[in-house]
């Protein structure tokens, strides 16, 4: 999940396509596009675009220039209004959300934008001609007027912006970058503002996901982590009203953001398991099919397409498809689609990058999108990002490196940026989730009260997974955030609204077959289109830009959203920011009440201010010397917000608790633990203790059954355990009075607990596998008794034979190995001319077979591996000797001569004479092609005599007359 370096230089037309104002003016003319390129597009006439260069473009990563002819496609280049156009959108997205404006709600057309808001008519032909020029391909032009998406080679790149793109490798992977900044011709400046990218640095799928260890139902855990359910989401955000008053998104749609296609049959198979009403989601291509696309990318697809559509169950879901080109992401393409064909209205997007990363032209292509988004009323709804404040680095990095950074795709205040919550049910999870599921896979029984989302390295998690949130580097603080607890800088801060994103309680997703747990922001946000879409459902209405009204909400009062106060998203290397009443960095205004935030959306009437009160569990069990933990929260209703002081009544005689006089806690729904004690010398029997709460002239208690039991005495049929290296299994009797719960721990990783608690007698079952290391102890705490385990080491593997014995033509050769099935062994050869060829990598008993190669040369032989052993292979010679060479004319005087050995390069050979007056002079040995020169003394014994010479095993007589 590239790391990220400072961004360039934003020029004046970024910021003024951001800047909001409050003033409302004149009602803009139906066309305002004034043509504003004039005279000749002189291609030496050219102006520089800073800004459009990606960071980690630089000289240390450059691999060279791609071929001329690399094919670039759908690249976008990016076009601007002019500032009298711009702030005529301002005032217009003003007043569309101005109750006494004539304009309030009157959504426009993808057309209508094009014609008061984009470049004109002409500029656009102008424009679309000179890339034409260049040999570009060019799309039809968006409706909404302001980009333009184009296609064509490196070399017309370079001939019209004046910037090779280059192959860049960057640890380790291949990208595609422009070289230096772009340059257009002077006479376009005033309209063209560059290329939204000319990379392939695309955006990042923000979530995490595990498979599940589990079988597919239930989807219920005894431990700390419960997955969620679409049916949890209703009871845990309040949905379930709604559902009663048939509010279930019939009529509305959400179109998800996508670059790859989708196993359609997943979804149905989710929506059919958690018994949701049939509805296929509709994928739309927009042009080439991606296919299925590998890694993160379907995930991410199956999560936001599955729960765009399990919140508002009858909603319809559009899943827009676009390929990710090498210069393109098919994020942008896909988010461009929607908006100029006025897909849906509502748009989730679960892809991140940050500010910083986009470049010039990349923020303003955002920017502008979601501004024309707002203007037809669509609500866009983005992740924040799961790299916690540090959003320019990927979540999966250990440690982060590029310092405080924000998602790019939701900073624009015209986006709702979604951040991250997670349950804080780790203490007394029983009060929140059933021990069994219902009809639709669900177990949470209400509201969780939750934190900042936090399962990074700083928190003993892994990476930098959290919520994300900071400040924009880009954008000044809208006008609407404010009197919430955001700091008074002039900056956008992010994110808006949060909901759970922790893979701690994370959610269900479908995909080929099985399920996944996922968490992230990723999950966040089409969660929360799903919950909007309900909201619109009951309003009638579109509602544009939702964030005005979100903020309206947190200020009025209404118990819209759960305010979260605990937590914060510091990652290791960055310091982020703490989660606190109002307004925060890590979770923006906390997360939602869905029922409330439909009935309070249109200004409904307010209730008066109370608060909730509630003590978990309901009743609790303690033994003499024992404790019970007891949660208390509080969550203010409509408003609240005087201070509230919880006291505990009359307590059973030896029994203390920790509530003191009194305990003051926090109106956020947050959970404060207690702690009830008993002592040893406390009474058996049953008792009722209330709990009262008092606050703002409210007094609201709850009671709590306290039930004493007589202490507990437990015994194990053994202490201690030894067994064989083996391995085995053992049974384990436990006594104890009834109504004693026992536990049976392992800090032995090799030690398996079957039933690891009960209560009352029992049998626990251990499992000891084989030990193929050296001998090794453990210990099981079993009702608080140790038993020791002790278990020897396995035997080592054998082998039938020590080595074999082949011929030159070579052969084949096998060996037994003899082991235990748990240890695994391997069979190396370190000579080519010996090959394993079955079995070598086995386990257990096995056979490993190999092969000789033919011997053209001396005897050789060689020692390898098997299972730990030496095995000798020895081989035959294979060489074959040529020996010529006539003798010479016999004589008595001193004769002289030689013969010529011809053998292979690695056979050796020896040369010998049987008599004193022939010697050799040279080559009495040799090895491959040689010769042997030998000479005789004159022979005066006046008898005829002879001489063998043996060379490389061939005799050659040697005649000598005499004298």
């Amino acid at each position: 999940m590239p790391s990220i370096r400072p961004a360039g230089h934003y020029g004046s037309a970024m910021l003024v396509g951001i800047a909001l104002t409050c003033s409302l003016v004149a009602q803009p003319r139906a066309n305002q596009s004034t043509s504003r390129v004039k005279g000749a597009i002189d291609r030496q006439v050219r102006v520089v675009r800073s800004g459009d260069r990606h960071p980690l473009a630089r000289p240390e990563y450059d691999a060279g220039a791609v071929s001329p002819n690399t094919r670039l496609q759908r690249m976008i280049l990016v076009l601007l209004p002019d500032e009298e156009q711009q702030q005529a959108l301002l005032t217009l997205l003003e007043a569309q959300r101005n109750p006494h404006a004539p304009e309030y709600r009157q959504w426009i057309t993808p057309q209508a934008f094009g014609e008061r808001f984009g470049v004109s008519g002409e500029d656009i032909e102008r424009v679309t001609v000179w890339l034409e020029e260049q040999g570009f391909e060019v799309e039809p032009v968006p409706a909404g007027r302001r980009s333009l998406v184009f296609t064509g080679m490196a070399a017309q790149v370079d001939r019209a912006f004046h910037s090779e793109v280059h192959r860049f490798v960057v640890n380790g992977e291949d990208h595609l970058a422009n070289a230096a900044d772009l340059e257009i011709p002077a006479a376009l400046a005033d309209v063209v503002a560059g290329v939204a990218s000319l990379h392939d640095f695309h955006a990042r799928p923000q979530h995490h996901a595990q498979a599940l260890d589990v079988p597919a139902t239930p989807f219920y855990t005894s431990g700390s982590t419960h997955y969620l359910a679409p049916g949890d989401f209703a009871s845990i955000y309040n949905v379930v009203p709604l559902y009663n008053a048939n509010i279930t998104g019939a009529g509305q749609t959400v179109a998800v953001v996508g670059r790859t296609n989708i196993n359609v049959a997943d979804v149905n198979a989710f929506r059919s398991f958690f018994k949701l009403p049939a509805r296929p989601p509709v994928v739309v291509l927009n042009g080439t099919d991606p296919g299925i696309v590998a890694g993160g990318e379907l995930m991410e697809a199956m999560l936001d397409v599955e729960w765009a559509g399990a919140v508002a169950k009858e909603a319809t879901v559009k899943f827009v498809v676009s390929a990710s080109t090498r210069v393109s992401d098919g994020v942008a393409l896909s988010a461009q689609y929607i908006v100029d064909r006025n897909l849906a209205p509502l748009i989730t997007v679960s892809f991140g990058l940050c500010e910083a990363n986009y470049g010039s032209s990349g923020n303003q292509f955002w920017n502008a999108l979601w501004q024309q988004a707002a203007a037809q009323g669509i609500s866009v709804f983005v992740s924040s990002g799961d790299s916690g404040a540090a959003g320019c680095d990927s979540a999966g990095a250990f440690t982060a490196t590029s310092g405080p950074g924000v998602n790019g795709l939701c900073s624009s205040p015209y986006s709702t940026c979604v951040g991250g919550t997670q349950f804080a049910d780790d203490v007394s999870s029983g009060s929140y989730w059933k021990t069994t599921n219902d009809g639709t896979g669900s177990s949470a029984m209400g509201y969780i009260p939750e934190a900042a989302w936090n399962e990074s390295g700083a928190m003993g998690g892994s990476g930098l997974w959290s919520s994300g949130g900071g400040a924009s580097i880009l954008y000044p603080k809208p006008s609407w955030q404010t009197g919430t607890a955001a700091p008074s800088q002039n900056r956008r801060y992010v994110p808006d609204v949060s909901l759970n994103a922790a893979i701690h309680d994370g959610y269900l997703v479908c995909q080929n077959g099985s399920y996944y747990v996922v968490g992230g922001t990723s999950a966040a946000a089409p969660a929360l289109a799903s919950a909007m879409a309900l909201v619109l459902q009951k309003s009638g209405a579109r509602a544009g830009n939702a964030n005005p009204r979100f903020y309206a909400l947190a200020a009025g009062g209404g118990s819209v959203f759960h305010d979260t106060v605990a937590g914060s998203n510091t990652v290791p290397g960055v310091t982020g920011f703490s989660a606190g009443a109002g307004f925060d960095q890590a979770t923006g205004l906390g997360s939602i009440d869905v029922y409330r935030l439909a009935t309070n959306w249109s200004d409904s009437a307010t209730p008066a201010p109370s608060f909730q009160f509630s003590v978990s569990p309901l009743s609790i069990t303690l033994r003499p010397g024992g404790s019970a933990a007891v949660a208390l929260s509080l969550a203010a209703l409509d408003g609240y917000s005087s201070p509230v002081t919880v006291t505990a009544g009359t307590l059973p005689r030896g029994v203390t608790s920790s509530v003191g006089s009194g305990v003051s806690l926090a109106l956020d729904g947050s959970v404060t633990t207690i702690t009830l004690q008993t002592g040893a010398n406390v009474t058996p029997g049953s008792y009722s203790l209330t709990f009262s709460a008092k606050g703002g002239g409210l007094t609201k208690t709850a009671p709590l059954g306290v039930v004493v039991l007589p202490a507990c005495k437990f015994t194990v049929s053994k202490t201690s355990l030894t067994v064989e290296g083996s391995g085995g299994s053992a049974s384990i009797v436990i006594a104890v009075g009834a109504g004693c719960d026992w536990t049976a721990v392992t800090s032995a990783s090799w030690i398996g607990v079957g039933t690891s608690a009960g209560s009352g007698n029992g049998t626990l079952k251990l499992t000891i596998p084989a030990n193929s290391g050296p001998p090794r102890s453990g210990s099981v705490a079993i009702a608080g008794v140790k038993l020791t385990v002790t278990q020897g080491q396995m035997p080592v593997p054998t082998i039938g034979t020590t080595g074999g014995t082949f011929p030159a033509a070579g052969g084949t050769g096998s060996v037994a190995v003899v082991a235990n099935a748990a240890i695994t062994w391997t069979a190396v050869s370190s000579v080519s001319w010996v090959t394993i060829t079955a079995n070598d990598i086995g386990n257990g008993s096995k056979t490993v077979k190999y092969s000789v190669a033919a011997n053209q040369g001396s005897t050789r032989s060689t020692v390898f591996l098997i299972a730990g052993r030496n095995y000798t292979v020895t081989q035959a010679s294979g060489c074959v000797y040529r020996v010529t060479g006539a003798p010479p004319v016999s004589t008595a005087s001193v004769m002289s001569g030689s013969l010529t050995v011809a053998t292979g390069n690695s056979c050796t050979w020896n040369a010998s004479s049987n008599v004193s007056w022939l010697t050799l002079v040279t080559g009495q040995t040799g090895q491959g092609n040689g010769a042997v020169y030998w000479h005789t003394v004159a022979n005066t014994t006046g008898k005829e005599r002879s001489a063998v010479l043996t060379v490389a095993g061939s005799k050659v007589t040697i005649t000598q007359k005499g004298r």
